[in-house]
């Protein structure tokens, strides 16, 4: 295959890694490029967003992780691209300005040691020959030595480690070859080590992704990863893949549960989505997400109405007085709306919710817990 050829083919399998897929606006989520590669979208500082180039080095994968349509036990086409076809292809879409920036995995060739020596290799050529200052997203290839992880992050804006599952019984499952412990907790801990305040790489951006319902694991243990995640790793976003029955080995127990709602997997994904950020922008602790006897979130109501309804005692909210973090608990106000909301009361008095120009369900919901003395 020449170089386009085998960028769409590790293009199209690159879809398999969803961080970043999922969003509420248009623009949050991934689109087609005009030539069948997947661009992802990036907020940006200022404001809007732009989008990445993201490809697989190589999708001829040495590991065997069960819940993967590219373990090595499949039979799928093939390649691997060499370093140079990446960044000089990837230089010819940025002088076109199609793209910001490059978001950059690969499976397991060989060892992980040598599939991340042809990541950083990539990174290498970018920065130091082709001069590119701009933003550059790595995989970290679980089981990388320390070393391999440190010169990631010397040439990255942010890097990533797919944590797969939370804890080593449910990790155990879906691999046979790697160790939760050695192959994923060790370097995870590591590059928060080294990214945290005040540490030589505190600019990198770490994230890590959960593979949901591939295994066996509850929402309860999920939250509890993600709270370690970010209060003790610093890391700045923690995202989930529902796993998609059809993909996998037939003997995890994704592939054994029997599902009465098809959409089941990706509405648990969503509620999930929704607590991290409870976790991040709203300043919910692990004992506000309320989680049904079975220690799952439940997949019929949003988790911060259902902390609502489960302290009355808090409202209504007095939404001319109330400090930032009491009206983030409302049911319906999010952070920005919050913003506006003390921004006006700093010019006036509020007199009706209408001020704040929101309308139709989300309006009667705030109504429910607010009053405008």
């Amino acid at each position: 295959m020449d170089t386009i050829e085998k960028l769409k083919v590790l293009s199209e399998d690159s879809r398999y890694d969803l961080a970043c897929a999922c969003g509420t606006h248009r623009d949050e989520h991934r689109k087609r490029g005009p030539e069948g590669r997947w661009l992802y979208p990036v907020s940006l500082p200022q404001g809007g967003y732009t989008v990445l180039l993201k490809t697989l080095l190589s999708n001829a994968c040495h590991n065997d992780c069960r819940y993967c349509p590219l373990r090595s036990d499949t039979d799928v086409r093939r390649c691997t691209l060499m370093p140079e076809e990446v960044a000089r292809t990837f230089m010819e879409y940025q002088k076109r300005r199609k793209v910001f920036g490059l978001f950059l995995s690969s499976a397991v060739i060989d060892n992980a040691d040598y599939t991340m020596d042809k990541i950083n290799t990539v990174a290498r050529l970018l920065r130091y020959k082709h001069n590119f200052r701009g933003y550059i997203h790595l995989k970290i290839i679980p089981g990388a030595s320390d070393e391999a992880i440190e010169e990631a992050l010397s040439l990255s804006t942010a890097v990533s480690l797919n944590i797969e599952t939370p804890g080593k019984k449910h990790f155990g499952l879906l691999s046979g070859k790697k160790d939760f412990d050695k192959d994923i907790l060790r370097p995870i801990k590591l590059m928060g080590k080294l990214t945290g305040k005040g540490m030589r790489f505190s600019k990198v951006k770490c994230t890590t992704q959960f593979i949901v319902g591939a295994s066996d694991e509850t929402d309860s243990e999920i939250v509890q990863y993600m709270f370690g995640l970010y209060k003790k790793l610093n890391f700045k976003r923690v995202y989930f893949s529902a796993y998609q029955k059809g993909l996998g080995h037939p003997d995890i127990p994704g592939e054994r549960q029997f599902l009465a709602n098809p959409d089941e997997p990706f509405m648990r994904e969503h509620r999930l989505y929704q607590v991290d950020f409870l976790i991040r922008k709203y300043g919910f602790n692990s004992d506000d997400i309320l989680l049904d006897k079975t220690g799952n979130l439940r997949l019929d109501k949003d988790p911060k109405e259902l902390w609502a309804e489960s302290h009355p005692e808090f409202f209504p909210v007095r939404i001319n007085i109330s400090d930032k973090e009491t009206l983030l608990r409302v049911p319906g106000l999010g952070p920005e709306t919050v913003k506006k909301l003390i921004d006006i009361r700093r010019e006036k008095k509020i007199t009706c919710i209408e001020d704040l120009r929101v309308k139709g369900r989300r309006l009667e919901k705030i109504k429910s817990y607010v009053i405008c003395e």
